[in-house]
């Protein structure tokens, strides 16, 4: 009986080892068909991520049944259930301010703080000057460009927490798709927000206006978004 036992324990270990494989696969742009490069890819069952490459391709270690979530900033956050090990074509589509403040209340709302849910990462990430396998290591390099990614992520979250809707409305006459295309055209950098205060970011968004207020009529509009 404990022989029999010990059989099929191991028969469920090597199927739970053998169950997670690496899945393949490419990330385009909506409409323009375009390769993405430096998307987000979380497989949200076992918790692995992973970024794409500049041909836009993926690989990350998953299963059938688990859930893909695919993130970058400007595009809607799209989710892809595995239901075959076969390499996958993901699209994201582009989003205006509208759309992304959804997203950003269910997903950027929450605190971030990827040295603690992702702390391999950065211990991965180091380089060490007498491990020359540390400055060349597929890993370490994968390491060092999730933590890249982190650093930007940090930073839009920033420039979404002080632009908001509110403010720039509270400034600017415009409302509704107006509004929202004004602030996605004279979106302000982390920089720019970094070294200059409230009285300059006002200052920054009335000479945007100005600006805004001088284009054609046609190019007030973000081109691809008037449809969603």
């Amino acid at each position: 009986m404990k022989k029999y036992f010990g059989i099929v324990l191991l028969g469920l270990i090597a199927g739970s080892v053998n169950a997670q494989q690496l899945l393949k696969g490419t990330v385009h742009e909506g409409g323009s068909g375009n390769r993405m490069s430096d998307v987000f890819v979380k497989d949200n069952t076992n918790k692995q991520i992973t970024l794409t490459d500049k041909q836009g391709n993926f690989e990350i270690n998953s299963a059938t049944g688990h859930l893909l979530i695919f993130n970058s900033p400007g595009y809607v956050s799209d989710t892809l259930y595995v239901i075959d090990m076969k390499p996958k074509r993901v699209e994201l589509k582009s989003m205006s301010i509208g759309l992304r403040e959804v997203n950003i209340n269910s997903t950027r709302g929450e605190t971030f703080n990827p040295r603690t849910e992702y702390p391999d990462v950065y211990t991965k990430s180091k380089v060490y000057v007498l491990s020359p396998s540390t400055w060349f290591s597929k890993e370490g390099k994968d390491a060092r460009r999730l933590k890249h990614y982190f650093a930007r992520e940090e930073q839009e979250r920033h420039v979404d927490a002080v632009y908001t809707k509110a403010y720039v409305g509270s400034i600017v006459p415009l409302k509704g798709r107006e509004l929202e295309d004004f602030m996605t055209l004279y979106r302000p950098s982390y920089a720019f927000l970094r070294d200059n205060n409230g009285p300059s970011l006002a200052a920054y968004i009335n000479d945007s206006y100005k600006k805004f207020l001088a284009l054609p009529p046609e190019k007030r509009t973000l081109p691809g978004l008037t449809n969603q």
